[in-house]
């Protein structure tokens, strides 16, 4: 459903010099970053080409239930969306997912994920978890990396290379490799190790190049309880709870509208050309502001040439599409939740198309109660990098519908036909997982160092700070400081 959601007098019109703060891009990042602004004084306007704010970070209704359209969950790790949360309001509705763990299937079999690990690496090689998807063999072999000089791996430049030098193929293609695919929708063997597991470099530094024990000391410095944490009634009001503070602070959030250029005026202020995406269109005018964030993934584009930038060559990657089929089901069957929360899908494993599911309803105590007693909320995800370049394209309309159907009975274990549906929706998402590759990354720092330069101007976004809450919050907080240091809040 279409949702235009600007508030405000006549905020379309409000053409020149009536805005201190613009961001581009209405995602958590931008939202984040334009709440910093508005509560430190500023008229703050956020454009956002889409039709309702909150980029992957959405919520829709499945069959009378109001269920995350995107994210559901984010990591503890730093605390920032946590302590966001408690400011907005809803630090009471953050909620744990129930322990039951999560599955890999593979083309062996299924096994349970270590519930002590990071993106699939075991912090114990020998642990019951462990054996039972590796194998004895697999499992000792990873244990070898609790002995091996520490110089094994140390110059590994992506994720995939070090767990493969310290622990063997086998966890890398059993574990690692499902759970990355679940989460960047890349493959280990293509993400920077720095970018995939933040910190992961100087905890191998501090443990003496093991890999296991890495891992334990991350986790255990992470907060205490659950890696990841969510919302009572969806990670969605979160976006509802920033919008509705930057209009508190006299803000306006303006959906369908693009920003389509920036040039500097001869006064030193930003002159932005937007083009209004409402049919019929209204008028369209330049604005002018003194502070620019730009939160969305076309940074490069929108800034090239801007203080002399040149940003033609630079290629941030844009992440697989990624499809989502959410079912609502009407089966005793899964009262067991065969799979734990969900299950992650190994490369190899050609008898189901989905890269993985997510239980909902068994995951989530508060999705469970709104279905109500034997009805089952589950999620699938499609979408891999180079798929499309494979040919590999998703079916439409019932075909879709039908697939999601036999992959879910297949990952589950339990037999659903169309006589279960109770209800579904699907959701196409783009530009959502950029793939933190080392390629991504020089581009990245490419964009950052340009913006450096230019006043006034400040970048963030998943795009830039790496995929999920826990990186983009604080990301997008600090982009928004530095321009209130920068230019200061009295600039005119």
């Amino acid at each position: 459903m279409s949702q235009d959601v600007a508030q405000g007098p006549d905020p379309a019109g409000t053409g020149s010099s009536g805005w201190e703060a613009v961001v581009v891009g209405a995602g958590v990042a931008g939202l984040v970053a334009a709440r910093e602004l508005a509560s430190a004084g500023l008229r703050t306007l956020v454009l956002d080409e889409r039709e309702a704010p909150g980029g992957a970070v959405r919520g829709h209704d499945v069959a009378g239930l109001r269920l995350d359209a995107g994210a559901d969950s984010y990591a503890t790790r730093n605390g920032s969306v946590a302590a966001l949360l408690g400011e907005l309001g809803l630090g009471d509705d953050v909620v744990a997912p129930e322990p039951r763990g999560a599955w890999t299937h593979l083309t062996s079999g299924d096994g349970p994920l270590p519930r002590t690990g990071l993106l699939g690496v075991p912090a114990y090689p020998l642990a019951a978890d462990v054996r039972r998807t590796l194998g004895t063999a697999g499992a000792a072999r990873a244990a070898l990396d609790l002995v091996l000089p520490a110089r094994v791996g140390a110059g590994a430049p992506t994720l995939g290379a070090l767990v493969r030098a310290r622990m063997g193929d086998a966890v890398v293609t059993r574990l690692v490799q499902p759970v990355v695919g679940g989460v960047h929708a890349a493959d280990p063997d293509d993400l920077a190790v720095e970018a995939a597991a933040p910190g992961l470099r100087e905890a191998l530094a501090a443990s003496g190049g093991s890999l296991a024990r890495a891992v334990r000391r991350l986790r255990a410095s992470a907060p205490a309880g659950t890696a990841v944490e969510g919302v009572a009634g969806g990670v969605h009001r979160l976006v509802d709870a920033l919008v509705a503070d930057v209009t508190a602070h006299g803000g306006v959030v303006l959906t369908r509208t693009r920003a389509e250029s920036v040039t500097r005026t001869a006064d030193g202020t930003l002159a932005l050309g937007t083009r209004d995406l409402h049919d019929p269109p209204r008028p369209s005018r330049d604005l002018r502001t003194q502070r620019l964030v730009v939160a969305a993934p076309g940074a490069a584009g929108l800034l090239d040439g801007l203080d002399g930038a040149d940003l033609r060559d630079v290629r941030l990657d844009d992440g697989a599409p990624v499809t989502l089929v959410t079912l609502v089901l009407d089966e005793p069957a899964l009262d067991a939740a065969p799979r734990g929360t969900g299950v992650l899908v190994g490369r190899g494993a050609d008898d189901v198309r989905a890269k993985a599911l997510t239980h909902a309803s068994a995951k989530w105590g508060w999705v469970a109660r709104a279905a109500g007693a034997g009805r089952h909320v589950v999620r699938l995800s499609y979408g891999r990098a180079g798929d499309e370049a494979r040919g590999d394209v998703l079916p439409t309309g019932d075909a879709l519908l039908d697939l999601a159907l036999r992959d879910a009975a297949t990952l589950l274990g339990v037999p659903l036909g169309r006589g279960t549906l109770h209800g579904s929706a699907v959701v196409r998402w783009t530009q959502s997982l950029p793939r933190p590759s080392a390629g991504h990354r020089a581009a990245v720092a490419a964009v950052r160092q340009a913006v450096d330069a230019m006043p006034g101007v400040a970048v963030c976004g998943a795009w830039a700070a790496g995929n999920g809450l826990a990186s983009v919050v604080p990301d997008a907080r600090a982009a928004a400081r530095s321009l209130l240091v920068d230019t200061g809040p009295d600039a005119s």
